[in-house]
């Protein structure tokens, strides 16, 4: 199961930089208006098997925060996607990858090192 964290202030952005430097972090870009991401968002939830303790991962809705996404895209030097998934290890995006790569199986492979797909930094 996962246990989703809100992002949804430029605070809220700081602190998971912060912690990402303990604990790798998922950031999960949600469009609530989007059928796409709705589906991507229901798949994560059906598979997620990932301990609780071995990554934080965070929602930010996007319609509603449109301000703190545009804040990830600059703070990670990435595209503005929806849905969109990042892996931040130490403060850097690792990982990203959007639309149908995003997969419970693609962030297992990115948080061992083996990305196949989306963007590897």
């Amino acid at each position: 199961m996962i246990v989703w964290k809100t992002l949804d202030s430029r605070k809220s952005l700081r602190q998971l930089i912060d912690r990402s430097r303990y604990v790798p972090t998922v950031i999960f870009k949600h469009s609530t208006r989007c059928g796409v991401s709705h589906f991507a968002k229901k798949q994560l939830e059906r598979d997620w098997d990932l301990a609780a303790d071995a990554v934080d991962v965070y929602y930010l809705d996007l319609v509603a925060h449109r301000d703190v996404s545009n804040d990830v895209s600059i703070a990670f030097d990435v595209r503005h996607e929806s849905p969109q998934i990042l892996l931040i290890r130490d403060g850097e995006s690792i990982y990203d990858t959007s639309h149908q790569g995003v997969s419970v199986q693609a962030i297992k492979k990115a948080l061992a090192g083996n990305n196949n797909n989306g963007s590897e930094r």
